[in-house]
This record gives structure tokens, C-alpha cells and sequence, in this order.
């Protein structure tokens, strides 16, 4: 892999050739002309990525340490979510034949993510079915994490940031406690980021090949089938493609890759359309139904009111790392505000964008703004953030005419910056990180699932409602999947699911009062009267994080069916 600069976006001048064979292909430079000062020439270096062992030993350095910290108590640490069951719970569903979803698949997300996750536990899953639940199953997730470290490094080599900041951009996106919690994490925003790395480094590649642009639409596209708020970023994608595309080509290359991404991305409602389900009519769920839905959720709040929910997201993402968030925040705007005359501003001014609209939508008062949003801004952050760092030791080190007996000052002036942010941000990322590497948050998850697999005599006929976190552990324990072990919102929200429930609550056995269901419980008629006429026979944990089993404890009504049988051991 190669990076170099676009060539003068006017001029009649050439880009420039290859470097002389006397320049080793890891240190060659390239001449450029800077838009700023035409009379002025910019040498960039062009890095020949797997020739160069510096950046490999860097980067294979950095790799490792990010998986150590990543992977060690990945399983006990953050706690387990529904969100992260429901995604593994569909994957099962699309291994096992069961259809794009482990109930009625509604166009919630476009399938692809989960069908991603469904090829990376496809292993595991033949090896020893029993591990295809939520916790050993994080795991996987540390190939995309590696995948995604790999390419931050990649891409910020390409947008011309020396070594020590590309090592810094990859070790503020793996390393920072916010990246090691949220990317332990079964989320299709983990894998859509990857893809969407994937396509900057493309439309970055220096080589300027079309197909690499082509390759840049089709990832891009990947990535918004992934996770359909990645949308937002294509602009800052085609920002990055327009400034690293060749001139001559350019027309041709920008136009492949939104043909790439459109073509590809219209596939999704191509597939509704073609099931019948495009728009919303009588007995069957929707697209059109889908996506309205997604829109009209209930908004959080403005994101700096105290109190709303937006702001709550906002403190909770504060209480692992300030430094990523604040830090990039403040290097995208450093970067867009000397855009005219930086270069380093010029190259990162993609994502640096990717920042800016990615923290107005966050900003939004009338959007929900789920806790997992941060973590498609995360390798923005960490590129601008190492940016600005770039530009800032630039500015003490070789700005303007050098003074040699200013050298040794402007040196220790760097080095006691660098010193600086280190003691201010090394102990709390070790505090943070160290948490992550020792806590214990799924204890009472675990006691759960191992209590309702010994403790209820005939899993096979018992019904409980259980949320996403906890459903996989439960099927792999011999419950029905869908009619005995029943994802809570089912019971409410799917016609399939209701109506093996006639006598509603009457017809459950137990159910697993987990903080998500509680929470919940209070929009969901039948869980909410579970929940009222049941009584805790099993309670793990303290506090607002202990898990219930409760029991039904009102005797069924007579009739006939499930509602009239006689109440559950």
C-alpha cells in the first residue's frame, strides 16, 4: 500500500514521477504544488506501506496491544445488551435456516450486518454450538476490531501524517477505555466502520487506480447495508476521493463510485420490492413501514440540556474518555478552520468532516441518539485528533525560517507538550481500561442462565419471557425457540408471537426480569402484567443490575389451550 499526494488542483503541471532509485522506497518523496502558494512546492512522502518495516513493526506493535487490552475479560465486561442478543439471535436465525431473523423480520436494519456475523460465527458455531451465545461470541469482534486498527493506521498514511501520528491515531482508536468498551461489542456499527474505513483507504489509495474508487462506492455501500446511519459520512467519503483522485480522471472516478454505491444500495428495497413487502399494506410488515418508524422514534433531547436523554448518552460516553471525544471535536474544527492554508488541514479534511456532520446530527434536538452512536466517529475522531497534533508539533518544530540556536528550545517545547498530554491522559486511560480488563458485569447473566437451565424441569414445554441477551442461552438449554423461549417485545409487538398467547400473561411460566425488560415493561402490556403477577423465585446480583426469574404466580383461567393448563412447577 502507497500514499502520495493528489497532484495541483490547477495548473498545467504533471504529477509527479517515481522517486530516484538513490531514495529508499519508505523515506521517497513526492513534489506537489500547494493550492495555497502556487509558487510554493510541498514534498510529501510517498510510503510504501509493506515495504516499509518501520510502519510494519509500528503497526504490528500497536496491533498486538490493542487486542491484548480489547480481548482480556472481553467476556465478563461491558454488560451484556440486548441489542448485542438480538443481532447474534438473528445471525443464529440465518445459520440455522430460520429466515433473516429468529421472529418476524420487520426492516428494522437491512439483514446484511447480521448476516456478516452470521460468516464469522459460522466456525465457532459447528465446533461447539453451545458457545453461540453473547458473551463467548464477543470475541469475533476482535477480528474486525484488528481489521479496522490495521486501516486507521493505513489511512492516515495515506492522508500524509508522519509515523509517530499515524501510530497515535491507531492507538487512540484502539486504546481509548470508550473504543475498548463499545468495540467488545456485538454492534453493527463496529462492522459498518469497518467497511467504511475500507472505503476512505480506497478513495485515498495513491495510486489512483478507478476500480480502487469503484472498490471505495461498493465499501461504502457495504457499510450503509451494515448500518444505515453511516449514510451520513459518504459526503466526507467523496471529500477524500475528490482531494486524492487524479484530475484527469476525476470525473470518471467520482462518477464510478456513486454508481457503485447507489447500484449496490438499491438492492435493499430491490429485495422488499421483489418480496412484496416495499410498501405497507394488509398482513405483512414493510419497508416503507420500516423506515418510518426509525424516524418517528421519540427524540432524546437536546444533547447539552441537563437531564434529557441525549445528555445522558453524552455523560455516559464522557465517563469513560473525554480526551477522544473533546480532543477530536477540537482537532476537526482546528483542521477546518486552517483548511486554506495547512496541508495536513487539505488532506484530513474528510474526515474531519466525517466529524462535523456526525456531531450535528448527534446535536439535534428532536433525534434519538442511541449510546452505540459515538462509535461510528471514533477513527474520525482519532485521524483529526492526531492531526492536529501533527500540525500543532509542526508549528513548534519548522515553522518558518529555522534559527539554529532555536532548535534545541523549540525541541524541548515538544517534548514537554507530548509530556504533558501523556500524564494527563495515561492514567486515566489506564484507570478506564483497567476496569475493562477486571470487572465483572455478566455474573448475574450467567447465574441466570445456568439456574433456567437446571433448575425448570421441562424446558421443552415451559414458556418464558426473556430479553435478547439471555434468548441463545436458553435455546442451546432445550427451550423452544419463538413459542418457549420468547423474546419479550414479541409477546406485544408481533401478531405471530400474540397469538400462541390467547390468554396473554396466563400463558407464560416465567419471567427473567432483567434491568432492559424492567425498563421496558412499561410500554408492554403483557410483560408489564407478567411482571406484576409474578413473584421472584431466583434473584442474582443487587440493585438496579440484579436479574430476577419470577414465576407467574396467578393460577390460569379456565378454557382451553395453554391458558387452561395448571400453573408451572
Amino acid at each position: 500500500m502507497t500514499a502520495t499526494l493528489p497532484p495541483a488542483p490547477a495548473g498545467p503541471a504533471k504529477p509527479a514521477g517515481p522517486a530516484t532509485p538513490a531514495a529508499p522506497a519508505a523515506s521517497a518523496t513526492a513534489a506537489v504544488a500547494d493550492p495555497a502558494d502556487k509558487r510554493r512546492v510541498v514534498a510529501r512522502p510517498v510510503v510504501r506501506f509493506r515495504r516499509s518495516r518501520p510502519d510494519l513493526l509500528l503497526c504490528g506493535v500497536l496491533l498486538a496491544a490493542i487486542l491484548l487490552v480489547q480481548g482480556w475479560n472481553i467476556q465478563q465486561y461491558p454488560t451484556l445488551s440486548d441489542d448485542e442478543g438480538t443481532y447474534l439471535a438473528q445471525a443464529w436465525a440465518v445459520q440455522n435456516g430460520h429466515g433473516l431473523a429468529h421472529y418476524t423480520y420487520w426492516y428494522d436494519h437491512p439483514p446484511l450486518g447480521w448476516m456478516q456475523l452470521a460468516a464469522l460465527t459460522w466456525i465457532p458455531s459447528l465446533i461447539a454450538p453451545e458457545t453461540m451465545t453473547v458473551a463467548p461470541m464477543r470475541l469475533v469482534m476482535l477480528l474486525v476490531s484488528a481489521a479496522s486498527a490495521v486501516m486507521v493506521y493505513v489511512l492516515a498514511r495515506r492522508l500524509w501524517l508522519p509515523r509517530w501520528a499515524a501510530g497515535l491515531a491507531m492507538a487512540l482508536f484502539g486504546l481509548s477505555p470508550l473504543s475498548v468498551v463499545l468495540q467488545r461489542e456485538i454492534f453493527l456499527d463496529n462492522l459498518a466502520v469497518m467497511w467504511m474505513l475500507l472505503a476512505f483507504c480506497l478513495a485515498a489509495s495513491p495510486s489512483r487506480h478507478l476500480w480502487h474508487h469503484f472498490g471505495a462506492g461498493l465499501a461504502a455501500a457495504v457499510g450503509v447495508l451494515t448500518k444505515e446511519t453511516m449514510l451520513v459520512v459518504l459526503p466526507a467519503l467523496m471529500v477524500t476521493m475528490w482531494r486524492h483522485s487524479h484530475r484527469d480522471t476525476r470525473k470518471f472516478a467520482v462518477t464510478g463510485a456513486v454508481t457503485a454505491c447507489a447500484l449496490t444500495g438499491l438492492s435493499y428495497p430491490l429485495f422488499a420490492l421483489l418480496k412484496g413487502e416495499l410498501l405497507p399494506g394488509e398482513g405483512h410488515v414493510s419497508l416503507w413501514d420500516g423506515i418510518a418508524y426509525q424516524m418517528s422514534r421519540p427524540g432524546s433531547g437536546f444533547l447539552l440540556t441537563e437531564g434529557t436523554g441525549s445528555n445522558g448518552v453524552l455523560d455516559s460516553w464522557l465517563y469513560y474518555d473525554r480526551i477522544l471525544p473533546l480532543g477530536g471535536l477540537a482537532g476537526a474544527a482546528l483542521l477546518l478552520l486552517t483548511v486554506r492554508w495547512s496541508v495536513t488541514a487539505r488532506a484530513l479534511a474528510g474526515p474531519a468532516l466525517a466529524v462535523a456532520i456526525l456531531a450535528l446530527v448527534a446535536l439535534r434536538p428532536s433525534g434519538y441518539l442511541p449510546a452505540m452512536y459515538v462509535i461510528q466517529a471514533l477513527p474520525f475522531l482519532a485521524l483529526v485528533l492526531a492531526g492536529g497534533a501533527a500540525s500543532l508539533a509542526h508549528a513548534v518544530l519548522r515553522r518558518g525560517r529555522p534559527v539554529p540556536r532555536l532548535v534545541p528550545f523549540r525541541r524541548a517545547a515538544a517534548v514537554l507538550l507530548a509530556a504533558t498530554a501523556a500524564v494527563h491522559v495515561v492514567p486515566r486511560w489506564y484507570e478506564g481500561d483497567r476496569t475493562a480488563m477486571t470487572a465483572d458485569a455478566n455474573a448475574p447473566y450467567r447465574a441466570a442462565a445456568a439456574w433456567l437451565g437446571r433448575e425448570v424441569p421441562d424446558p421443552a414445554h415451559a414458556r418464558v419471557l426473556v430479553d435478547d441477551a439471555l434468548w441463545l442461552d436458553l435455546v442451546h438449554a432445550g427451550y423452544t425457540p419463538g413459542p418457549g423461549a420468547i423474546w419479550f417485545y414479541k409477546a406485544d409487538l408481533d401478531p405471530a408471537v400474540t397469538r400462541t398467547l390467547p390468554g396473554g400473561w396466563r400463558d407464560l411460566d416465567y419471567v427473567v426480569a432483567s434491568p432492559t425488560v424492567r425498563r421496558d415493561a412499561r410500554d408492554l402490556p403483557t410483560v408489564r402484567a407478567a411482571l406484576e403477577h409474578s413473584a421472584p423465585v431466583a434473584v442474582f446480583g443487587e440493585g438496579e443490575e440484579r436479574v430476577e426469574i419470577r414465576r407467574i404466580t396467578r393460577p390460569p383461567a379456565t378454557g382451553t389451550g395453554r391458558a387452561a393448563r395448571t400453573e408451572a412447577p
